[in-house]
């Protein structure tokens, strides 16, 4: 088969590569499409190295057909469309996925844009929901609200009947969070997005935050009292000094997570997540609630050039690669 290749970071080269093969408990997907994600970026840079066991190929989540199931799997079928969460292996023509990660296209998605859905559905719903508990009459306040976790996350919030502030980086995606349904809209480059939000509120109950280090200390600011930061990302850095003065008055939380990481069965496990989203996201999906929000689609021979795009910030939503 043919996969991805990271030469450098800039060098990503569609190459010939061994076969991947359905092992016990895994089904093989032939990939319609794959989303790119900022651990892609990081690992083709060497900076994200995946879990140990997982495959070397770049890709967090894919869409496509079964083309194969490996012994002791229930539930699907060769010939199912689907879509999936990875711990790596997207960037190719087929991939081996735990069954417990494998999701059904989720109405009324067509196959190649659900690719784009499987990452930023079961981040934003870990952690809002199956962590923070996000629920009705709370303000969620989301850095990157144009971003592919942002947009997702914006309409999931508005679902579950919470307000939303988000912060953007430009006018365009400023109002495409408007259009999503943020309730406060704040330009990170213009504004102080402490001041503002605290001037129209008292405080985000919850806080999803992708920057860390950089803005540790305005987040717990921005926190009502008995407010919870959940950090999911450190585009700002990863050292900071935190005011436990601050924090305990607050009654806050700060909450470090991530997904790759998680174990594929349990607790707290990739296939919970799967399931959870699949019960109650997916529902979204199918009554418009949710819609994804597709930035760019590219040919994956074109992989370098959607990396490229995602660390400029020159598009909204979700980037595809499509076979």
């Amino acid at each position: 088969m043919r996969a991805i290749v990271a030469e450098s970071p800039e060098q990503l080269l569609w190459q010939d590569v061994p076969d991947a093969s359905a092992g016990p408990g895994e089904v093989l997907i032939k990939v319609a499409a794959a989303g790119v994600n900022r651990a892609d970026v990081l690992q083709a840079a060497g900076k994200y190295p995946p879990p140990p066991g997982a495959s070397e190929i770049i890709g967090m989540e894919v869409s496509g057909t079964i083309s194969d199931v490996g012994a002791e799997v229930t539930g699907w079928t060769v010939g199912q469309d689907v879509c999936a969460l990875l711990a790596g292996g997207g960037y190719a023509e087929y991939v081996a996925v735990p069954a417990g990660q494998v999701m059904p296209i989720p109405a009324p998605l067509d196959v190649v844009d659900a690719a784009g859905v499987p990452e930023v559905a079961c981040t934003v719903w870990s952690n809002l929901v199956m962590t923070a508990h996000l629920g009705p009459g709370q303000l969620v306040l989301l850095h990157g609200g144009a971003s592919g976790i942002g947009s997702h996350a914006i309409q999931v919030a508005r679902a579950l009947g919470a307000r939303v502030a988000v912060t953007a980086g430009s006018a365009e995606k400023l109002e495409l969070c408007r259009e999503l349904g943020a309730d406060i809209a704040i330009s990170y480059r213009d504004e102080d997005f402490v001041a503002r939000l605290m001037q129209e509120t008292k405080g985000a109950d919850v806080i999803l935050d992708i920057m860390g280090a950089a803005y540790l200390d305005r987040n717990i600011d921005a926190l009502a009292t008995d407010g919870q930061l959940v950090i999911i990302g450190m585009q700002g850095g990863v050292k900071a000094e935190l005011n436990i003065g601050k924090l305990m008055a607050k009654r806050a939380r700060v909450i470090g997570t991530t997904l790759r990481a998680r174990p594929v069965s349990g607790p707290n496990s990739k296939s919970a997540i799967v399931d959870a989203v699949t019960t109650s996201v997916w529902p979204m999906f199918a009554s418009q609630r949710v819609r994804p929000i597709i930035g760019r689609r590219l040919p994956i021979q074109d992989a370098a050039e959607a990396h490229r795009l995602l660390q400029s910030g020159e598009t909204f939503g979700k980037i595809l690669l499509t076979l």
